[in-house]
């Protein structure tokens, strides 16, 4: 597979594997960004303009609606349905040409969860109604002085004495906070103690008794605060209480974090086609600066790493859409795909902000935008550090105890993933099995990089067999050594699906060596680690294997994407 195939090129996107519908939505999002070109792109995120005409082209296409609406909420609208796949693919485009657009997209899908989770039809017909008319959501979960701490939330609902309630109390960093027609609202009952006094509710920006108090961030963006004083909640309007109400809050989330990645693969792309076509045909010393050996291993490495963020974020994708009751692997594949593939996305930016040195914070380009937006995604829906903690859960299971599975295919049909809204209660995380993740790895033995990594892999899992499992199983730098186990485990299953070439393969897992080597080096030097730790960081230290022919095949893959594509004017 070369670059061209495994980048989005908005000159030749057409996904032939979607339904034509679900193809004209995905190109009509590329040719009005295309048509409204760089200038007014960039214009408008630094003089902080709102979106409003995003948000018309997508309500004047059904977008949301037709992309984010069930197939049980549909009626009789054939196309309407929630597709993991196609979400995916919006998330990477709206991701390509900036943040600020995928974001009232991203806390659209957010606000609704808690909706398509209730057993409440009125107001899942509402939603879907709202949807329709072209409008937006929000999830009012966070407050300004708890964050999203739904044990110690300050929305109080109050008896109105006549079968309701009336609600006071604000809501902190909540997107689409100003204009969403269905805000779902976590909030607690007065007067009632334990898990049955929490509440989800649907609220409407636009009710007299929500008052919006500012925007609480300088950028395009609209993140609310808001208060609402004796706001009235019917009957109708509750969505879920007690347990259920936190199962919606982290099910929500769950579904919501997986976008996070392919917004950062979208970013760093983009980031790339510039990069490259600046690099490639400036002249410094007389020659253009890719000539210069440290800039093309910062290219190759880069690529390599946008790669890797690919395979992994694509191979979950199949995981996520076929869940269910007796399959929860993307309860792992989840928190990872949110924790390292956006801080991949950061890593990359990073590598090609060196690069184009001064480029890389001019006014009129792509690039400066996305370095900067990007450190925001690892910290979106659950810092790194919490998701850590949640892929730590699963780490036994996933070493030592594998299951049988039916194999899992590419998964871009056209089904609705209904399962994502039956989650069930958010426990029981070590009882789930996993696939033998040893099998994937011998498959690729013959490649030097995947056996020098398959080594550190297995010395893991000998650590992680002895006495020191009780010391080490909570520490977050051990979370990151694991998840570069899982990572590669699904780079390869993937590439595997869609035949991406060894030369490739190859740079990926050289940098998952060194990746790996990296966290090691940082495991002996925590203030905590024990003698054995360090012993055992020492010894699982590795250079990856050099293969100068492989490294200029991959080279020439990025070479090729040298003016491939640039925004319009």
């Amino acid at each position: 597979m070369e670059a061209r195939s495994l980048l989005l090129d908005p000159n030749r996107y057409d996904p032939r594997y979607f339904d034509q519908e679900t193809r004209r939505l995905l190109r009509a999002t590329i040719d009005w960004f295309e048509a409204r070109g760089k200038r007014k792109l960039v214009g408008d995120y630094h003089a902080k303009v709102f979106y409003a005409d995003f948000l018309e082209f997508a309500a004047a296409e059904g977008l949301f609606a037709t992309f984010l609406t069930p197939a049980g909420e549909a009626g009789t609208a054939p196309d309407k349905r929630w597709d993991t796949a196609r979400i995916a693919a919006l998330s990477e485009i709206l991701g390509f040409y900036g943040l600020n657009y995928w974001y009232p997209w991203q806390v659209t899908v957010l606000g609704l969860g808690p909706v398509w989770q209730s057993e409440n039809a009125a107001a899942r017909e509402r939603a879907a109604a709202a949807l329709d008319a072209g409008g937006v959501a929000a999830f009012g979960l966070s407050e300004r002085d708890h964050g999203a701490d739904i044990y110690a939330t300050d929305m109080v609902l109050t008896p109105d004495g006549a079968g309701g309630y009336t609600a006071t109390g604000g809501k902190y960093y909540i997107g689409n906070g100003n204009c969403a027609g269905t805000v779902s609202v976590f909030g607690r009952i007065a007067g009632v103690q334990g898990a049955d006094q929490y509440v989800f509710f649907y609220a409407d920006s636009r009710h007299p008794n929500y008052h919006l108090v500012k925007n609480v961030v300088p950028s395009q963006m609209y993140v609310a605060e808001f208060r609402l004083e004796d706001y009235p909640v019917r009957a109708e309007d509750i969505l879920h209480t007690g347990e259920e109400a936190f199962s919606a809050a982290l099910n929500t989330v769950n579904i919501g974090k997986f976008n996070l990645c392919f917004a950062g693969i979208g970013m760093a792309t983009h980031g790339l086609y510039e990069a490259i076509t600046h690099a490639h045909n400036r002249v410094l010393y007389g020659n253009p600066v890719t000539d210069f050996p440290h800039v093309r291993r910062q290219f190759v490495d880069a690529y390599a790493r946008l790669a890797g963020m690919r395979l992994f974020a694509d191979r979950a994708v199949d995981y996520f859409r076929s869940a269910g009751p007796e399959d929860r692997r993307y309860l792992l594949y989840n928190p990872i795909t949110k924790m390292k593939v956006t801080t991949e996305a950061e890593t990359v930016l990073a590598l090609l902000g060196e690069i184009v040195a001064a480029r890389g914070f001019e006014a009129d380009n792509y690039l400066p935008i996305a370095k900067m937006d990007a450190g925001g995604l690892p910290k979106l829906e659950g810092t790194v550090a919490v998701n850590l903690a949640l892929i730590n859960k699963f780490m036994p299971a996933y070493l030592f105890r594998p299951g049988e599975y039916p194999a899992v295919g590419t998964r871009t049909d056209p089904a609705d993933d209904e399962f994502l809204f039956r989650q069930g209660a958010a426990r029981g995380l070590s009882k789930v099995r996993f696939h033998d993740w040893r099998d994937t790895y011998a498959r690729y033995a013959h490649l030097p990089n995947v056996a020098v990594f398959t080594e550190q892999a297995n010395a893991f899992a000998e650590l992680l067999s002895s006495e020191q499992q009780g010391d080490l199983d909570t520490s977050l730098t051990i979370g990151e050594l694991f998840t570069l186990i899982v990572y590669g485990q699904l780079i390869l299953e993937q590439a595997e699906l869609t035949g991406v070439g060894g030369d490739l393969l190859g740079a990926v897992f050289d940098v998952l060596v060194r990746d790996f080597s990296a966290h090691a080096v940082e495991l002996h030097g925590r203030r905590d680690s024990t003698p054995a730790q360090q012993r055992w960081a020492v010894s699982v230290i590795r250079k990856p294997v050099r293969d100068d022919a492989a490294f200029d095949g991959v080279w020439r893959q990025v070479l090729a994407l040298d003016g491939s594509y640039e925004m319009k004017p």
